[in-house]
């Protein structure tokens, strides 16, 4: 619809988007406008788009629309009918995007290819990377760019919310800028929590529009009116350009009726005749699908010219507007909501019914007739509910969201008598399964709860099941809906209370039956090492694998043994994690895709047991398996343990750009399923991708890993640890010592029993590094030896490789440079021996400059060569810029001696006199307490200060500022 009143007093947001469509001052991919109905969002929107092709861009614009808010993908689909024909031939058929393109019935007459989105194997993630891919491609094309307006936001369908939330996340590298235009106070507060971090992050543009000035507005709408009456009508609409148009249609002269702009509207309505008004009707009841053979049959109307003259004169009225294709659209979606909220209720519902057998009739699926089957629904009616069900098939893979929704909708209206009793149940736990996919999982657990509460514990009462079968059996039904259940308890991070309902389930009376009692046994070795430890539930374990074998279930069995692969890993406890591991692994690998398409679960668990092993090649086979099946429409929440893994496998031998590829698209899938406890998992994981992959002195690592434990809040689990230790790493690396100190201390307690034992050496390394910043050397030599015996119990390269660098770092502080060289050169050997290629590069980059300190030039250049090589080819940015800083000198000269009585003043560039003074003094070998007394400050003032220095400087340990500070300082006597 193009908007016909003329654009007048926007003149600053027209020229900042004409900005960002030119591309100046770093274009942001997303425009929000915002702002109330009818304050002239669409009408900047289509100005917007006319500029754009001005300029040579293409032009694709969608609106979502009030009352198809569950057609999946709608808002995308309107948008891309714009697209020609022509391109469309050259997609991909089978890609994932072109369910998005074909999908559901755009303005563009798609009916009948409508209804795809859903009906094929890809997954919405898929779908939107696909989509991202296309526009680029688009975007490409004509060389100039491509804008895509989206009108009406607030009442896009979840689908296409998704879509939107992926590309404000993940910045198209293509000149494609998205225009969306909302209603703020309509719009969902997930919508408007990602727009407000995707201003944040730079690539959103946000525009508020206000209320017109009354010059502006009387000076370019009123031209001609007498002063007095333009005043009062304009004091009447408070600056609302469609409020006033509408007022001085009606050349109201006094005060706003009663009912206020929908009144107004409403008076529109007074003069056409009965055809007319049921004409303008069926216009809002069909939306998007307004042909005059489609209008005819909603609106009952046999004569076809009759039909056509009503639509000409309320056409000559501006109610209706002629669109492509033979559409029809009242003037404004305002209008249509008046329209449609003020027809008959039993009217409306009558040609709601009939147009959805109108569509029907035109090959429509079954998504695209259930918004108009739910409206025509008074009562329970079997076979418009079998339209809802199917259209909830459709959308289950793609658009869960719609799909719980639909399945809603027939529950709201099945009789809930014995006939139908297991037929609800059935489809209360679809219904929790869809809303657990696409994020609601505490609905989803909230409604397994009245499934699991409505079934006897003998699984009893199922009912007869509705007309024409019977229901599934009461007890297994009870079983599945209290695994799922204790499965949203443990993605919720409820753990304790995941294990005391799968207790309590394998307890009841009579017992489950033997493939129950393996779904419940596999869930509570899940959750039971969160709650409390893995060797609470290592009997159990085994209990369910010998159950699942002596059943033939494979898939389950090497469930098990993956679970107990992943927990005797995690404990440290290396041998049976071996064992386990290996039986797991041939296992697993002797199942086929389809054996494991219920549940990858154990491709995840194995993976990162094969991780904590060093076994970086099986760890990343297995994980990229296991998304392969999750892609493939298997359990998607469980799709980023499968990328963290990978990215994590790809940190430690560093490949960064990879693996940063990976923590973002597993972010993307976190936050769209809900749960705190996943998003901080992948938060944490992605910060410590950041710390390795950002410069020196980076600070968006340790703003990561703060919302990661900002999510986590108070609990204490696996993941929690690890992001408390994150964030200390994090804290470390940003010059913090103390915090870093505090955040490791807080993650295991006073004696460090609750870090990961299999992972503890490295955890201890931070608090060596911190103490030795902090001057601490007591603290760093108790934490270096307690490395070296968790090192030598676990037997692990990566471990042992750690351990060292804590010893070489206690040794080089106490001056002791040869011997510290030493130690960080069988560092990396021993990281080299597992494929750790980023411990390996950090220790020889740290090792260098010492190893040069104890007069072994040409060894440490080799070292520096290969360091710097493995870091610059992998993308670790914090080990080349290090690397630049920390390069060893053929001859390092010793600092000259400073003036009497003055302390010596570093040439290192950036820092403040006193911050150069304290560097001088680190370099002597000076400790905390040492410098403070020396400059006559407290130990804090310097710790303060050593902060500052290693912030600036992108060094995270004395020994690293010595050897700096070393190269780099000359004297400077103090001034006559």
């Amino acid at each position: 619809m193009t908007d016909r009143f003329p654009l007048v007093g926007r003149g600053a947001e027209l020229e900042r988007l004409e900005a960002v469509l030119d591309g100046r001052g770093g274009r942001p991919g997303v425009v929000d406008l915002t702002g109330s109905a009818g304050i002239g969002k669409s009408r900047l929107l289509t100005e917007s788009c006319e500029r754009a092709a001005d300029r040579g861009m293409a032009v694709l614009r969608g609106r979502a629309t009030e009352y198809e808010r569950h057609i999946p993908f709608r808002l995308f689909t309107d948008a891309f009918a714009d697209l020609d024909p022509e391109l469309l031939h050259d997609l991909d058929p089978q890609s994932p995007a072109t369910p998005v393109l074909y999908g559901v019935g755009s303005g563009g007459g798609t009916i009948g290819t409508a209804g795809v989105v859903g009906a094929g194997p890809a997954d919405r993630f898929a779908a939107h990377r696909a989509t991202a891919r296309l526009l680029a491609e688009l975007a490409g094309r004509g060389g100039t760019g491509l804008l895509i307006a989206l009108d009406d936001l607030h009442w896009a369908d979840p689908a296409s919310l998704e879509l939107l939330d992926h590309l404000v996340r993940h910045p198209l590298r293509a000149p494609v800028v998205i225009i969306v235009a909302r209603r703020d106070r309509q719009t969902s507060p997930s919508l408007t929590a990602a727009l407000t971090r995707g201003i944040d992050a730079g690539a959103v543009l946000r525009l508020d529009l206000g209320p017109l000035a009354e010059d502006t507005c009387l000076e370019h709408l009123a031209a001609g009116l007498p002063p007095d009456r333009a005043a009062r009508l304009y004091a009447a609409s408070e600056g609302n350009p469609l409020y006033f148009l509408t007022l001085l249609q009606g050349q109201a002269a006094s005060a706003v009726p009663a009912g206020g702009l929908a009144t107004l509207l409403l008076d529109e309505l007074s003069p056409l005749t009965a055809a007319q008004r049921r004409t303008a009707e069926a216009v809002a009841v069909l939306g998007d699908h307004s042909t005059p053979p489609l209008l005819a049959l909603t609106a009952g109307t046999p004569d076809l010219a009759g039909l056509h003259a009503d639509l000409s004169a309320l056409a000559r009225r501006d109610l209706l507007r002629p669109g492509p294709g033979g559409m029809w659209s009242l003037r404004h979606p305002v209008l249509r909501a008046v329209v449609h909220e003020n027809t008959e209720h039993h009217r409306r519902a009558g040609m709601h019914r009939r147009a959805a057998a109108a569509l029907a009739g035109a090959g429509a699926a079954a998504s695209v007739r259930a918004h108009h089957v739910e409206r025509a629904l008074t009562g329970w009616d079997p076979e418009l509910a079998d339209v809802l069900l199917e259209a909830a098939g459709q959308s289950e893979t793609t658009a869960p969201a719609s799909s719980a929704h639909w399945l809603g909708v027939v529950l709201r209206v099945m009789p809930d008598t014995p006939p139908y009793t297991a037929r609800r149940r059935e489809l209360l736990l679809k219904r929790a399964r869809a809303l657990s996919v696409c994020g609601n999982l505490r609905e989803s657990r909230d409604l397994l709860h009245e499934v699991i509460a409505a079934i006897p514990a003998d699984g009893g009462g199922a009912g007869a099941g509705p007309p024409g079968g019977d229901g599934p059996d009461g007890a297994v039904m009870r079983a599945a809906a209290v695994t799922l259940c204790a499965s949203m308890e443990r993605h919720l991070g409820q753990y304790r209370a995941s294990v005391v309902l799968l207790r309590r389930e394998l307890r009841r009376r009579p017992a489950p039956g033997p493939a129950e009692a393996v779904a419940l046994g596999l869930e509570l070795g899940s959750s039971a090492p969160h709650a409390s430890a893995y060797q609470d539930v290592r009997a159990e374990l085994l209990h369910t694998y010998e159950l699942a074998r002596t059943l033939g279930d494979e898939p389950a069995a090497a469930g098990a043994l993956a679970i107990s692969a992943l927990g005797e890993a995690y404990d440290g406890n290396l041998p049976a994690a071996r064992e386990y591991t290996d039986r797991a692994g041939a296992c697993v690998d002797a199942l086929t895709d389809r054996d494991l398409a219920d549940s990858c679960e154990p491709l995840a668990r194995l993976g990162w047991a094969e991780f904590y092993l060093e076994r970086y090649e099986d760890a990343e086979r297995h994980a990229d398996r296991g998304a392969a099946i999750a892609r493939r429409g298997g359990p998607l929440h469980l799709l980023p343990h499968l990328l963290l893994c990978k990215a994590i496998v790809h940190t430690h031998s560093c490949r960064l750009g990879s693996a940063l590829d990976l923590v973002d698209e597993a972010e993307s899938i976190a936050r769209g399923i809900g749960s705190d406890e996943l998003v901080a998992l992948v938060l944490a994981n992605k910060a410590q991708v950041l710390i390795a992959a950002q410069p020196p002195g980076d600070g968006v690592a340790l703003a990561v890993a703060e919302e990661a434990v900002a999510a986590l809040g108070p609990r204490t689990s696996w993941w929690a640890s690890l992001a408390w230790c994150v964030m200390g790493y994090a804290a470390l690396h940003a010059g913090d010592a103390p915090r870093a100190r505090s955040a490791i201390l807080r993650a295991g307690g006073p004696d460090q029993a609750g870090l990961q034992p299999s992972m503890r050496p490295l955890f201890l390394e931070v608090l060596v590094t911190a103490a030795v910043v902090t001057g601490d050397l007591a603290d760093a030599e108790q934490w270096a030896r307690r490395a070296r015996r968790e090192a030598e119990h676990l037997g692990l390269p990566v471990q042992r490789a750690s351990a060292l660098r804590s010893e070489g770092q206690v040794l080089a502080a106490q001056g002791a440079a040869a011997a510290a060289a030493r130690r960080y050169a069988l560092a990396a050997e021993e990281a080299a021996r597992s494929g750790a290629a980023l411990w390996e590069a950090q220790s020889l980059l740290l090792g260098a400059s010492l190893t040069a300190e104890s007069g072994r030039a040409d060894a440490a250049e080799r070292m520096w060569q290969r360091g710097h090589r493995l870091a610059e080819s992998g993308g670790a940015q914090l080990l080349t810029g290090l690397a630049d800083l920390l390069r060893p000198a053929r001859q390092t000269a010793p600092l000259a001696p400073a003036a009497p009585g003055l302390p010596r003043v570093s040439g290192l560039p950036g820092l403040t006199r006193r911050e150069q003074e304290i560097a001088s003094l680190v370099a002597e070998g000076l400790t905390t307490p040492a410098i403070a007394a020396r400059l006559y400050l407290s130990p804090r003032t310097v710790d303060t200060h050593l902060s500052h220095i290693f912030r600036k400087t992108g060094v995270t340990s004395r020994s690293a500022l010595a050897a700096l500070t070393a190269r780099t300082t000359n004297t400077v006597r103090g001034s006559t």
